[in-house]
């Protein structure tokens, strides 16, 4: 009987036992696991002020499942959980997280600590007051600013006590693993100058530039930001000595002192973290250091890419680097953050209707962990069904790209009005990928409205056979070694020319288009040249959902007038579509 009994309690005790997320290696990507298998945060950031109410938590989780998210980001302040010193109040923290586990939604919390958006506004109001205390940092004249001093063993400790406190609950209470991930502090960095100039920061500028920095400098030499390798070489790559004749005397050396700190402080509360939880992620985000602004204009000595390696000697404990992306250029962001060494996530993106473009394509091109656009609940609803089809559709897509991550067998797709095609080559297929306004066939592609921004990825999932899932593509295949058109003459939706090839020396009739990434290209991209070569046909195109254990099912076969009689496959701009592309040789 006792033996029966002692089962029973074992039983419960796995049953209940919190299954911890986690990061793992496959190929040159890393995973996340949650529930012990691959995840994709397909998910949104709350306003910054969301967590602090009931209605509002109850407002942003309704809305994330009209998303189709599968994840929030929700702040926990530390002025709410705080408010006096010494007694904590978790109330708002186990709304939140027990408002996502009835909806069956997972969150990923940030630690508004110390720092959010470089200031000090999240802070308790006993913590703010007391400068003296907790002290400010300081401009080079002497001016104190809103921002707790880095350098303040006093702050640190008031921090890591209500982070520490934060943390032991989530583990004590949150059973059911709904909270996957971390993010410490917010946005962390300087304004009004490059770096602290309190005296607690002075003091640690004149010890000179620590050891334990120049030992990681030269044990990853190799894979140095080209940015800080220049600064260190054009100083002499020297392995001691003051920042300045470490790195140089400018204004970019004082943001590599600040950025030092500013990890070495993140790295203890990181250590905090791990103790408790074991395998969760953790990760840093950063405002980004765009339009020419310096350091101090935008927050410097932030986990920026250019300070990744700053970044990593000091705070190893942290997993990613992420980037907030709010201007243009998102192709090239995404890119410096998504690199060997530092995984990519990106947890605010400003919320517009190319969400879900944006993610299969930083999914499809850089084994992403997730996007999550930032204030998704002020999103307009008029735009919430076209998120959710293709949030929901990438998640059903999850068992499949799970198996591919990091195997160099897929490609993300992302069009806007600064590109509008792609050509890549991969196993002897040149596959080029255009915007679906490319085909003149939609009013909208000719009339001068603007073009919607869409992407999706592509799956080589064996020699000759495809996923493709996204929204608004056109997509041909020839054989890499083949001649690549020069031109390509203007086609009608039934195959016909719009615009008869002129045989004569009257060149009016001739309406030829050179293949180009210009938006002016409406031409059909599916032509090819006489080759000597093999030529590729589609064998099949079938619409497909896809079960959770990653098999195909048959929702529809598309041949004739939607693949344009064989010459192309196609995604409309409104939708979000899975396809299942085999394609055949012929001579």
């Amino acid at each position: 009987m006792l033996r029966t009994i002692l089962i029973v309690i074992l039983i419960c005790t796995f049953a209940q036992a919190r299954s911890e997320s986690r990061l793992e290696k496959q190929g040159t990507a890393t995973r996340l696991i949650v529930d012990d298998a691959p995840y994709i945060i397909i998910g949104g950031e709350t306003g910054n002020s969301m967590g602090s109410s009931t209605a509002d938590v109850s407002e942003c989780i309704a809305k994330a499942k009209a998303h189709g998210y599968n994840t929030v980001l929700f702040p926990v302040s530390w002025e709410l959980i705080e408010p006096e010193k010494g007694k904590f109040d978790f109330a708002t923290v186990d709304d939140i997280i027990s408002q996502a586990s009835a909806e069956e939604l997972k969150v990923v919390f940030l630690w508004f600590g110390a720092w959010k958006n470089s200031m000090s506004c999240y802070a308790p109001e006993w913590f703010k007051r007391d400068t003296k205390f907790y002290p400010r940092a300081r401009t080079a004249s002497g001016k104190p600013l809103e921002i707790a001093s880095a350098f303040s063993k006093n702050v640190f400790d008031a921090d890591a006590k209500a982070f520490t406190s934060l943390l032991r609950h989530i583990k004590e209470t949150d059973k059911s693993g709904t909270v996957i991930m971390l993010q410490v502090e917010n946005e962390i960095g300087m304004l009004e100058d490059a770096r602290d100039h309190s005296d607690l920061a002075n003091a640690a500028y004149n010890k000179g530039v620590p050891a334990e920095l120049v030992s990681h400098l030269k044990k990853y030499k190799k894979s140095l930001h080209p940015q800080l390798l220049s600064k260190w070489q054009k100083a002499g790559m020297k392995q001691s000595g003051s920042w300045t004749e470490v790195f140089g005397d400018d204004i970019f050396t004082d943001e590599i002192f600040m950025a030092y700190y500013y990890a070495k402080y993140v790295e203890g509360l990181a250590q905090i973290a791990r103790s408790i939880f074991p395998d969760m992620p953790l990760y840093v985000n950063a405002a980004m250091n765009s339009r020419g602004r310096l350091p101090g204009e935008y927050p410097s000595a932030g986990p920026l890419a250019h300070l990744k390696d700053i970044w990593h000697a000091a705070a190893p404990t942290i997993n990613f680097l992420s980037p907030d992306l709010y201007d243009s250029g998102f192709t090239s962001w995404v890119a410096t953050y998504a690199l060997p060494d530092n995984p990519l996530f990106i947890p605010e993106i400003k919320a517009t209707p190319a969400n879900s473009a944006q993610a299969y394509y930083v999914i499809g091109e850089h084994n992403a962990i997730g996007l999550s656009p930032f204030a998704f609940n002020l999103r307009p609803e008029a735009d919430y069904e076209y998120q959710r089809k293709g949030n929901e559709t990438l998640q059903s897509l999850t068992p499949v790209i799970a198996r591919h991550l990091g195997k160099g067998t897929m490609n993300g797709f992302y069009f806007d009005s600064d590109s509008v095609s792609r050509t890549i080559e991969r196993d002897g297929v040149r596959i080029k990928a255009s915007h679906y306004f490319t085909l003149p066939w939609d009013p909208r592609a000719t009339d001068g409205s603007p073009w919607k921004p869409v992407g999706g990825l592509i799956i080589n999932i064996s020699p000759l056979e495809y996923i493709v899932a996204g929204s608004g593509l056109v997509l041909t295949f020839e054989p890499a070694l083949s001649k690549a058109p020069t031109t390509t003459a203007i086609l009608g939706e039934d195959g016909f020319a719009l615009t008869p090839t002129a045989k004569s020396s009257d060149k009016s009739d001739t309406f030829h288009k050179s293949d180009s990434s210009d938006k002016s290209d409406k031409s059909d991209p599916s032509d090819s040249s006489d080759s000597p070569f093999p030529r590729l046909g589609l064998a099949s195109v079938t619409e497909v959902s896809v079960s959770p254990d990653g098999a195909l099912h048959r929702i529809r076969t598309f041949n004739g007038d939607e693949t344009h009689q064989g010459r192309h496959i196609r995604i409309g701009v409104d939708d979000f579509k899975i396809l299942h592309v085999k394609l055949y040789e012929y001579e």
